[in-house]
């Protein structure tokens, strides 16, 4: 492990914190209540915790009259990984009812890394959102070096779900932003997460929105510092932009500073839904 690219992650997941609390206690005495119907799901990044690394976007977005749910999800820091990706999906049906239930009528999922991956994996399963926000998507099992350090690790898991042992944990390999991890999962749940050809592969899920009868609007928010800007918008963002509305927004920003960097432009591009 790069011990110098650990300890500038960690700063940079400090300063956003830091730079997110600020920003969600500065507010008009007089909150202009804007989005009233609007029901917002974030969904945080790989193991992180509910609405972790939101940049403000949660204050700011209720401070704006909509009803906001931040639930922890599979791949949090507590929970890693204890949910397929498919059980993900019912998570997200849940905190969708939850801010339904509460007046929402329109519906934006808003997502940091795995979160951002999730959100267009439910939003290609689930058409009639009004909009998806992908904040430095991450978790890329089909590409490149992540491919390469878990294939050992979905080999085991594909063995053992042969051998009846799908239910039964295990340690396997994991990655964060090209840091190398471990986990512990079923094998049946590992798979769902890490299959270079399973659920959790972004272009497989852009493709899918981008077919639909009524491509939901996505904004596709990366920093310049973050290494999935590489690939640019023909890595999945072409693919689902079918869309009026959608949009690649390039900001500068690293992986974990991306909501905080990109703050207005988000509730501008929500508020124009």
């Amino acid at each position: 492990m790069n011990q110098r690219r650990v300890i500038t992650l960690v700063l940079a997941a400090v300063l956003a914190a830091a730079a997110s609390l600020l920003v969600s206690t500065i507010g008009s005495p007089e909150p202009a209540q804007t989005l009233h119907g609007l029901g917002v799901v974030y969904l945080h990044g790989k193991a992180g915790w509910p609405g972790g690394m939101n940049g403000g976007i949660i204050g700011e977005l209720k401070e704006e009259g909509a009803v906001v749910a931040a639930p922890e999800m599979p791949w949090s820091f507590h929970r890693r990984y204890d949910a397929t990706f498919d059980q993900a999906m019912t998570e997200i049906d849940a905190a969708i009812a939850s801010v339904k239930a509460e007046g929402a009528n329109r519906i934006v999922l808003l997502g940091h890394s795995l979160g951002a991956n999730a959100a267009i994996g439910y939003a290609a399963r689930h058409p009639g959102l009004a909009g998806v926000v992908a904040l430095a998507p991450g978790h890329l099992p089909e590409v490149d070096n992540m491919r390469s350090f878990v294939s050992d690790g979905v080999a085991r898991a594909q063995s053992l779900i042969a051998a009846g042992q799908g239910n039964v944990p295990h340690s396997f390999p994991d990655m964060a932003q090209g840091i190398p991890l471990t986990t512990t999962a079923t094998p049946v749940v590992y798979l769902s997460w890490f299959d270079p050809d399973g659920p959790a592969v972004i272009p497989k899920n852009a493709a899918i929105i981008g077919a639909a009868a009524s491509p939901v609007p996505l904004l596709w928010v990366v920093g310049k510092l973050d290494p999935i800007d590489r690939r640019g918008p023909e890595y999945a963002f072409d693919a689902l932009a079918k869309n009026a509305k959608s949009k690649y927004l390039e900001i500068f920003a690293g992986h974990l500073t991306t909501a905080v960097a990109g703050r207005r432009q988000v509730i501008d591009w929500i508020k124009g839904l």
